[in-house]
């Protein structure tokens, strides 16, 4: 398994990384416990989970995963996150997550989905930074992360508080057009940087044909391809994939492993894939952004593409809720001026896509 440092923390993480948020039998913690196991044995040390993850239970299976890591001597790093914005309810958090976790101090500690500069600021001015470098002081947490969805310039304004260390962060070969700027604003910086939803959402694997770009070869399988496009990146430290079964594990772990012996695909090569591919689909480059009702049309764009591609309005809708934090309605202030029509670089019928998305709010 390779290992990249970890921003400037000096630590090393496997550029495989466990998601603990997909477990399909999360109530048989000895189950989960041999999972992360089988992991660990084959080279990863980067585990991810949530206090919300099936309501703690989450965390839980990682307890009893990590104190089986331990009693085998695996090396592991434990990654969690926190809703809370106050001080008395961060600390609350952790005096729970601490001995669920079965841990003294957490690896790495996130201020956990900012999907708006509002509610990052909201939550800023409740104290949370204080409170994260209090914990760090005292030995609770020993790096200060982020998890954020934010897009093009707005991750900006958090990475310039200079207190974060890594930036948990959704890239895959699907959604990358519209994280590019994101991307390269944390490389700079030289964090951490940890990648989140690898398989586009499930997107990638439930449409082998229309990734088949990605494949360095016709038999390759395409979880094993669209994991080789994110190893390849260099300053993407660990691409963390969730895993429902042992079997999951088993073919992320091949895929880990055949990446250092196969050449690293061409990226260019790969990205010119995607907007060919993608031609009825919106690739997020974001130049529909400047609407003037302030509507944020790239991420209604994007949860309209798991409509188009899983055939079911569901679909849309729990993206806009997990990922986006946004309701349907939102589609509906638009006035139809036609700017993110003119600025469209594909072309999209971009005001009945708005349409069909206002339809569905409730």
């Amino acid at each position: 398994m390779i290992l990249r440092q970890y921003g400037k923390t000096g630590k090393q993480c496997s550029i495989l990384g466990f998601g603990g948020m997909r477990f399909a039998k999360v109530e048989d913690t000895e189950l989960c416990a041999r999972m992360m196991v089988e992991a660990a044995q084959g080279g990863v040390n980067y585990f991810d989970t949530a206090p919300a993850y099936f309501k703690v239970k989450g965390e839980l299976a990682f307890g009893a995963g990590f104190r089986e890591l331990a009693r085998l001597g695996l090396p592991f790093y434990c990654a969690t996150k926190t809703f809370e914005a106050s001080e008395a309810g961060i600390r609350r958090e952790i005096e729970k997550q601490l001995p669920r976790l079965g841990l003294q101090a957490i690896d790495f500690y996130h201020v956990w989905s900012v999907v708006t500069l509002e509610n990052w600021r909201e939550r800023k001015n409740k104290g949370l930074l204080a409170a994260f470098r209090r914990l760090k002081e005292e030995g609770l947490i020993r790096h200060i992360c982020v998890s954020s969805h934010l897009i093009g310039e707005q991750i900006g304004e958090l990475l310039r508080e200079e207190v974060f260390e890594g930036v948990l962060f959704g890239y895959s070969a699907y959604n990358f057009p519209a994280r590019e700027r994101a991307f390269r604003a944390i490389a700079e910086r030289g964090l951490g940087c940890v990648v989140m939803n690898p398989l586009g959402g499930g997107l990638i694997p439930q449409n082998p044909d229309l990734f088949g770009f990605l494949r360095a070869r016709p038999e390759q399988d395409i979880v094993e391809a669209a994991l080789h496009f994110l190893f390849a990146h260099e300053q993407i430290t660990t691409a963390l994939v969730g895993f429902a079964t042992i079997e999951e594990v088993r073919q992320a772990l091949r895929a880990a492993e055949s990446f250092g012996r196969q050449p690293a695909p061409a990226l260019e090569k790969v990205k010119a894939g995607l907007r060919e591919a993608f031609q009825d689909l919106c690739t997020g480059c974001g130049y529909c952004d400047h609407c003037p009702e302030a509507i944020p049309v790239p991420k209604l764009m994007d949860a309209f593409n798991h409509w188009k591609l899983r055939g079911n309005s569901e679909a849309l809708l729990e993206r806009l809720k997990w990922h986006w934090g946004l309701p349907a309605a939102e589609a509906a202030r638009c006035t139809e001026c036609g700017q993110c029509e003119q600025a469209c670089t594909q072309r999209l019928p971009i005001i009945e896509r708005l349409r069909q998305v206002a339809s569905l709010a409730k």
